[in-house]
């Protein structure tokens, strides 16, 4: 009597399957403001270049940064140790966590 339950266990698994992949879902577009170029300020030159770029790059560049001359953090991941660049950047401050970046960040981008 226990292997009657099972059979239709694996029946309601394979209904459920079929039912997913009904609508193949649409590519998303960019937002026009995040694309953008924006002039970057003189604290960021060193580490993005002078070239007006948009913000998207400018953290890609930015993070490139960080991991080429390891300013991560090791035992806390989420925190960036900044050199002499990225201290004009961060306004002074040695270590700042990721989440606090992205506003230092933006006070360099106009």
């Amino acid at each position: 009597m226990a292997k009657k339950p099972a059979k239709k266990a694996a029946k309601k698994t394979v209904k459920k399957a079929a039912k997913k992949t009904a609508k193949p879902k649409a590519k998303r577009k960019p937002n026009a403001a995040f694309m953008k170029p924006l002039t970057i300020g003189e604290a960021l030159h060193p580490i993005v270049g002078s070239k007006p770029i948009p913000r998207t790059e400018v953290v890609k560049k930015l993070w490139e940064y960080i991991r080429k001359n390891k300013l991560q953090d090791s035992k806390e991941k989420r925190n960036i140790n900044a050199d002499s660049n990225l201290q004009k950047v961060f306004g002074g401050k040695k270590t700042v966590s990721m989440f606090e970046m992205t506003k230092h960040v933006s006070k360099h981008l106009s």
